[in-house]
Formats: structure tokens, sequence, C-alpha cells
């Protein structure tokens, strides 16, 4: 008993020494670094980011600019994360924990690890991994919400698609692609003639710059208002057809190295470097035949309530009680609801992430349990699969897909810097309290 006291005395003698620590020592709170409109951006969030990147670079032997310049990149896409997600949230677009393993799962496999692979792997960067898998979540609302906004944006005529079909009918088929850097020198909202002379300025000096030899990337990031400016201005890999046509028209027939513009648009200053080329591969196209029923929740129908109504489906399904066909028609709230739920044959890259995942584990004629996406809750049917040779078969909603690639990159930055202008934003300096 009396050995019991004096541990008992000697945890609390240590306890009160570090409760007199802790009084003694200031912690610090975490800050708002900015506001948009009703989000705010913490500090913790800035400095995650960019160990994150820095790490990256670190792993890439990749330069980067000053602190100060990644610093600007970083609180630039974190305040268009903000405005991006409160725009899901308003849209009703949602990314749950299942759906959201689902794509990690998905990223391990594509390289070849497991899903704890993976995760071993995000804490070896240095990386917290819940923060890491949030951030994932946050790419998906993203591209949901930038695909939604920007679509409705793009209109392509029914004779560019002709055209274009024509045009490669005539083309050889060892076509070329070009893997494109590119820098973006933006006009402020609304801008003067002082406010365009500026940027021109500005955009010299940066070809100047790499003209001297300076690292493309590196500029990118410091300077470049493009949403790919933290990856260095990548743009990837495309063929003419798949590029901006202010940019087609002056990279045809370019060496690799060479450095073109300042190109002036809508949104400012161009500058595109060919940084490497390489010869068309020829690339299959897997298509997928599929019909689905299409639950959406409501405030009358939750989120348990629609996925029980699916499971219901399909045990009846599986049991040979019902048909499909009859059920979407009945219960489906989807376009198609009234063909049987049938969505003929697509690349299931058109898809949402979550049913384009849904649909790669199906064997044909296999249904898919219960899924959530953007749209709603989900039952899938995969009914066919095929392979297309997409050198050689382009059809119509092939050459429609490149031209919409072609506008939508543009759109979605003329779209982004809109929203911009339109929000509340207040940055704060490091300084203030």
């Amino acid at each position: 008993m009396k050995n019991s006291f004096k541990l008992l005395t000697l945890a609390s003698s240590l306890f009160f020494g570090v409760a007199l620590n802790l009084q003694a020592e200031e912690v610090p709170l975490d800050r708002i670094a900015a506001v948009a409109n009703s989000g705010v951006v913490l500090e913790s969030e800035v400095q995650d980011l960019i160990q994150s990147i820095k790490q990256q670079a670190k792993n890439n032997n990749q330069d980067l600019p000053s602190d100060n310049a990644l610093r600007v990149q970083v609180m630039d896409k974190l305040i268009n994360d903000s405005l991006i997600l409160q725009i899901g949230e308003r849209m009703g677009i949602q990314v749950s924990d299942a759906q959201l393993d689902e794509t990690l799962t998905n990223m391990a496999r594509d390289n070849n690890i497991s899903l704890e692979q993976f995760r071993e792997n995000i804490i070896a960067d240095g990386l917290e991994y819940e923060q890491y898998r949030e951030s994932v979540r946050t790419e998906l609302i993203s591209g949901e919400v930038r695909r939604a906004s920007v679509h409705r944006r793009v209109y392509i005529s029914p004779q560019e698609v002709g055209n274009l079909l024509k045009m490669m009918k005539e083309q050889s088929t060892n076509e070329v692609e070009y893997q494109l850097g590119h820098i973006l020198i933006a006009f402020p909202a609304e801008p003067n003639q002082e406010d365009i002379n500026a940027a021109k300025t500005r955009a010299d000096k940066v070809i100047e710059l790499l003209d001297n030899g300076s690292d493309f990337a590196k500029i990118a990031i410091a300077s470049s208002s493009d949403s790919n400016a933290l990856k260095g201005g990548d743009l990837g890999w495309k063929t003419i057809n798949e590029m901006p046509t202010l940019f087609s028209e002056i990279i045809d027939g370019k060496d690799k190295g060479t450095v073109l513009g300042p190109i002036r648009t809508g949104l400012g200053f161009s500058i595109v470097k060919v940084m490497d080329i390489r010869g068309k591969e020829v690339v299959e196209v897997e298509e997928v035949e599929s019909r689905h029923i299409l639950i959406k929740p409501s405030v009358i129908l939750s989120e348990a309530k629609a996925e029980e109504m699916l499971q219901g489906f399909l045990d009846k399904l599986n049991a040979g009680e019902a048909d499909f066909a009859e059920l979407a028609k009945e219960h489906s709230e989807g376009p198609t609801s009234v063909k049987g739920g049938d969505l003929g044959w697509a690349d299931p890259g058109s898809y949402d992430p979550a049913f384009k995942d849904a649909l790669a584990r199906l064997d044909i004629n296999e249904y898919h349990k219960p899924f959530r996406s953007s749209f709603g809750w989900h039952l899938v049917q995969l009914t066919g699969r095929r392979t297309l040779d997409a050198t050689e078969k382009m059809n119509e909603n092939r050459a429609y897909q490149l031209l919409y690639n072609r506008k939508a990159g543009m759109e979605s930055a003329r779209w982004i810097k809109e929203t911009r202008d339109q929000a509340h934003i207040e940055v704060f300096d490091l300084e203030e309290k």
C-alpha cells in the first residue's frame, strides 16, 4: 500500500511539473491566413501544402522558387479550393468515405502496391496520411465542380465536329504529340492599358530569363497564374488537335526546347515551351455498355434510405424476382429511366470517377453493389465491354471530345478567374495578428 502511495505521489509530482512547464511555454495556435467568402484558409493548411511541395521537389531533384513566391502560389490554390468547395456544397456534391477509400485503393493499384504500402509511402514522405486523404477528397470534389461549371460554358457546333473529322482523315496516322509547359502572366480584373503594358513587361522579362537558361518549371511556380503553376506549368502530352487554337497555330512543326510568346489572350499573356516531342502512340480505347438505376437523396430521402432501396432492388434481381429495366423505369431519377436505365456504349473516362471505378471492377452482366457518386446513389450492371483502335476509328464522339478538351482548358481558367473576381478575398500578412 505504501509503495502504491509513493507511486501515486511521484506521478502527481511529475504531472504538476509538466503543468508548470506548459504554463510557462507559449503554445502557438493556428491562425487564419486568408478569408474567401464564407470559407477560411488556415496557416496550418498553407504550411502543410508547402511542406508537401518541397518534399515532392526534393524527390524529383527539382528546384523551387523563393519561399515567398511559393507561398503566393500555395495561397492562390488554397483560396481557389475554398471557393470551389463552397460552390460544391451549394451544388450538393459530396464524396463519401467509401468513395474516397475506393479512389485511394485505385491510386495504390495504379502504382502496383497495396493500400497499406501506399499509406506507408505517404508517411515516409513526411506527410500526415489523414491530411493527405482529405486533400484527395478536396481534389475529387473540385474536379466535379469544375467539370459541371465548365461543361455548360463550352459550345461545340456540328460544323466544328465535321471539320475536325475531315482533318483527321487527311492527316497521317503517325501524328506527333507535344509535351507543353505554360506560364500565364494574368491581367487583373477589368484591366486598363497600363495593366496590360505592365503584364507585357513581365512576360517579356520571363522570356528573357528563359532564353538565358532559367528553369521553366521554377519560373512557372513563381510567376504563373495558370492552374498548373504548382506542377511547373506542365500541360501534359497533347496533339495539335487537342491544344487551344492559339497554341496549335504556333506549335505545329516546332522543335523541342522552343519557347514561344508572349501570346495575348483574354486572360493575359501566355508563354509556351515545347518540353518534349514524340510520335503519337497507338492507343486502344475500351468502351463499356451499361445500365443503371439512380436514386438521389433529398430532405425526405436520406443517404442511408437511398442505399437501402437499391440494395433491396439488388436482392430481388439476384433472386430472379425483378426485371432491371422495369425497376429503372419505375424508380430511376436519371434521364435514361425511360430506356430502362440503358447508357449505351461509352468511354468510361467520360463518367463520374466513382461510376468509372465501379464499372472497371465488373465482369459482363455482373451487378455492382450500391455506391455513391456526385449525382446520387447507383445500382449498375455492366452489359458489354469492347476495345477500339482509337487511331483508326475516330468517330464523332471522339472528335467532340478533342474539341471539348481544346476549349475546356481556357474556359476553366476564365471560370476560376471570374469566380475569384466576384468573391470577397482577404489575405493576411504573417505579421498580422
